[in-house]
């Protein structure tokens, strides 16, 4: 039987962030992973660049069946926090959009940062090892790795979601909180694109790769204002990405193309000063021009200003602009950035993440019911949690 303190479950951005902090602690730390490379999904994300945190980050971008859970942990180990370490490392970065960093260079320095602090903090790494077995005896963990036997006092789940099966994901947190008795919220893909059904993709063929720079879509009450992109298989883009959360399978979509502009008195004026224009000709202006052959073949307008009523010019108005689109499902978690749901919040304390009724059994990031918006809202939970965790183990 191999003893270690701590076995830390997943070698990704929450695990990694919590072995660091107890291995600081002077904690026996081991972490084990079934992939044959820590951090993945760091390396692949923000285009290889990481988008590692959001410097706008409040519980108010995530969604979970109690947002404010994550209040503690997010100004407990905020994002100012991973920034200076991000600067510590003199990793430069730069400001995207909307609060996100990324690193100039590569998403590979955040993983070195990562494993560098981790050794140095004494913590150790095992990949390509699978746990087929754990169980609570006499006030410790017992586990079976590869066919190797571990004890430990604290576990720390940290195997993220089911989103990028090809990558490794699985269901296995979630199984090993309802080994424990713990509630599982539902779980659902999340910023994910949204798909249609083949009547609604074929007058969109000629669309595919075709993007709008600042598309407003709206659920209910939630909208998002970012680019958005025609697909072969429906909609992506950010836009997509961050409204997907909030849809359900039946509800409907509203989205706007130019939404800071009243296209309806644009279009009037365009009537007024040159009727002889044809309106595809006008639209051209401001959309790329399948689109608007899209868009007029829809909405059944065609011809000069001159000859088009302002009921004709409503429509084609609210085409563009009030477009209410119905999709069908969404790809999956086969393309799904995040996991929705998880592990309920209710069965963990926010100071430490441990679970309230398995005393020494802790889950942290993506596992948990805490999911955040699009713009490195996720990552933070990470280094939050993680590091939470990190100080109790």
């Amino acid at each position: 039987m191999k003893k270690h303190d701590v076995i830390v479950i997943g070698g990704g951005a929450a695990g990694l962030m919590c072995a660091i902090e107890a291995g600081k602690r002077g904690r026996d730390v081991l972490v084990v992973d079934h992939a044959k490379k820590p951090c993945e999904k760091i390396r692949i994300s923000g285009g290889g660049r990481c988008n590692f945190t959001n410097i706008h980050t409040s519980f108010k971008q995530f969604l979970s069946e109690n947002p404010r859970f994550a209040i503690s942990p997010l100004k407990r180990y905020t994002q100012h926090d991973f920034i200076a370490r991000v600067k510590k490392q003199n990793i430069d970065f730069h400001e995207k959009t909307l609060g996100q960093l990324f690193c100039n260079e590569s998403a590979q320095q955040i993983i070195d940062m990562l494993l560098n602090d981790m050794r140095a903090a004494g913590g150790r790494l095992r990949m390509r090892a699978e746990v087929t077995h754990i169980a609570k005896m006499d006030n410790e963990f017992h586990l079976t790795v590869d066919g190797d036997h571990y004890s430990a006092q604290s576990v720390v789940i940290a195997t993220g979601g089911k989103s990028i099966p090809k990558m490794g994901a699985t269901g296995f947190g979630y199984e090993v909180a309802q080994h424990f008795g713990l509630e599982i919220v539902e779980t659902r893909p999340a910023l994910v694109p949204l798909t249609f059904d083949p009547s609604m993709l074929e007058p969109m063929k000629e669309l595919s790769g075709i993007s709008v720079d600042d598309a407003v879509v709206k659920h209910q009450k939630t909208k998002f204002s970012e680019a958005m992109l025609f697909t072969h298989r429906g909609l992506s883009g950010p836009s997509i990405l961050q409204i997907s959360s909030f849809w359900r399978e039946g509800d409907e979509v509203e989205i706007g193309m130019l939404p800071d502009m009243d296209l309806m008195v644009a279009l009037k004026e365009a009537r007024q000063a040159n009727g002889k224009q044809e309106i595809q000709t006008v639209l051209a202006g401001f959309l790329p021009k399948k689109l608007v052959a899209f868009v007029l073949e829809q909405s059944g307008v065609q011809g000069r200003l001159a000859d088009l009523s302002d009921k004709k010019l409503k429509a084609v108005s609210d085409q563009i602009n009030h477009w209410r689109i119905k999709p069908t499902g969404s790809e999956g978690y086969r393309t799904a950035e995040v996991t929705l749901g998880g592990v309920s919040t209710n069965e963990l304390d926010n100071k430490t993440m441990e679970a309230k009724k398995v005393p020494g059994l802790y889950f942290v990031g993506e596992v948990v019911d805490m999911t955040g918006w699009l713009g490195g809202y996720n990552f933070q939970w990470a280094w939050s949690s993680g590091w939470v965790a990190g100080q109790s183990v």
